[in-house]
């Protein structure tokens, strides 16, 4: 059974990577997840303390990347709010709108519909803060994916 076990565990934690490409799956609560049917099918003891401590503050890190990714890199290219707002409708309605191309075409046409509607008429301006979405989304991946692959790699550290 040890190995059913683990083969679940291990699905969880690739579940979680899913999610960095498919954004509506929750890759933290998968992530987790994994910890916590770990210490349930197997123990707690060895998730100490100091290991839960390390997990919340990358969850953490994980809310604040994903955040300040799509910030950035929206206003970096010269967006605004309604901009960032757009491009996060867009990045939950667009895969279901649009199956594979909308995880990209819906921040895009979200932030740029919002830079349209509700700050400026520039069709210029409102096409570069939708690529800054997409710069965004692309960065704030890659940096939860860096910090899911290290949070992994804290856990087998302390089994």
């Amino acid at each position: 059974m040890e190995v059913v076990y683990w083969i679940i565990i291990i699905a969880l934690f690739v579940i979680s990577f899913v999610g960095l490409v498919y954004p509506i799956i929750p890759s933290v609560l998968f992530l987790v997840g994994g910890f916590i049917l770990y210490g349930i099918l197997f123990t707690f003891e060895e998730l100490t303390f100091l290991f839960w401590t390390i997990t919340i503050l990358f969850v953490i890190l994980l809310f604040v990347a994903d955040y300040f990714a799509n910030l950035l890199g929206v206003k970096k290219f010269g967006g605004s709010n309604a901009s960032i707002w757009g491009s996060t409708i867009g990045l939950l309605i667009g895969p279901f709108v649009i199956p594979v191309a909308g995880i990209i075409l819906g921040p895009f046409l979200g932030a740029i519909l919002g830079e349209l509607l509700f700050k400026r008429n520039d069709w210029r301006a409102s096409v570069r803060a939708g690529f800054g979405s997409v710069v965004g989304l692309f960065s704030s991946a890659i940096v939860k994916g860096i910090i899911q692959a290290v949070m992994i790699i804290v856990f087998f550290i302390f089994i």
